[in-house]
């Protein structure tokens, strides 16, 4: 499509979503500390409508750890309960499903738990799976999104192998940093890097909590978007629709009402670096 567009005769911008697993960061000492809140957290956002949110938490990184192991046995666990609903069609449940599977046939992969539930019809089964950051690496069939209630943690050996994980996944739409004052302030390099990943990072709080406010955005670095500079979220994601036209010393009568002077709608405008609706003296 994109290429498409930029062939027309007149070139058209596109604002296109292409996927994004958006990776989640959980940190060691917030993992031995906050563990139960973090799997009733994570254990919803995976599960949120069916996982049918672009802002799904597709991936979790994280350095081994008896605390990982713990935290990933209870959310899986968490979301083993959850009763599955109907997918939005059946040709995404059929997506889900097979993209599902061929991940969790992938060599090193190892599936936690599924949801004990019966499915039927276009309703789907939640699932938590595990690998490590070396088969991960070298497997670029674990990098795409798999749209629907399916969540991949990625255990690490160190703190490095964790930084090449994370570096190693497309633009993402967010990525999640979970942890401590402690974790922030020992792995604030991990923290720099994180505007290069995604377009909106979380702290403490799961990718599926969007507000639509104007500080929000919703775009990122290709492929999550076809232009970052735009969110699809806010107040600022007219601007994917509108051009900016500038009337340089136009006479008062030849100016759009929302232009001149007396401003009979009595818009907010910016005039001489001041924000204000009333006329122009």
């Amino acid at each position: 499509m994109y290429d498409y567009a930029s062939e027309r005769k007149n070139p058209i911008p596109v604002f296109s979503e292409m996927g994004s697993i958006n990776p989640v960061i959980f940190f060691e000492d917030t993992l031995q500390k906050n563990a139960d809140a973090l799997v009733k957290m994570y254990a919803g956002s995976v599960t949120l409508g069916m996982g049918q949110f672009c802002t799904n938490p597709g991936l979790m990184i994280a350095v081994e750890s008896k605390a990982l192991n713990e935290f990933l046995e209870n959310l899986s666990e968490e979301v083993a309960k959850f009763v599955p609903s109907k997918m939005l069609h059946e040709g995404i449940q059929n997506a889900y499903i097979e993209k599902q599977e061929k991940a969790l046939s992938q060599k090193g992969v190892t599936l936690i738990k599924k949801s004990t539930y019966q499915a039927n019809g276009i309703k789907t089964l939640p699932a938590i799976a595990a690998v490590s950051g070396e088969t991960f690496l070298n497997n670029p069939t674990l990098h795409e999104e798999i749209f629907g209630p399916y969540s991949l943690m990625v255990k690490c050996k160190d703190i490095n192998e964790l930084k090449d994980v994370w570096q190693k996944v497309a633009g993402q739409l967010t990525t999640s940093l979970m942890g401590t004052d402690k974790d922030f302030t020992e792995n604030k390099d991990l923290i720099a890097i994180a505007p290069s990943i995604a377009g909106r990072i979380n702290f403490n709080n799961p990718p599926t909590g969007v507000e639509v406010c104007p500080s929000m955005v919703h775009g990122g670095p290709f492929p999550a978007t076809t232009d970052s500079r735009y969110t699809a979220v806010g107040i600022n994601g007219v601007k994917r629709w509108v051009r900016p036209v500038c009337f340089q010393n136009c006479p008062e009568y030849l100016l759009p009402e929302e232009l001149k002077d007396k401003n009979p709608k009595k818009l907010f405008r910016l005039i001489n670096s001041q924000y204000n609706n009333g006329n122009v003296e």
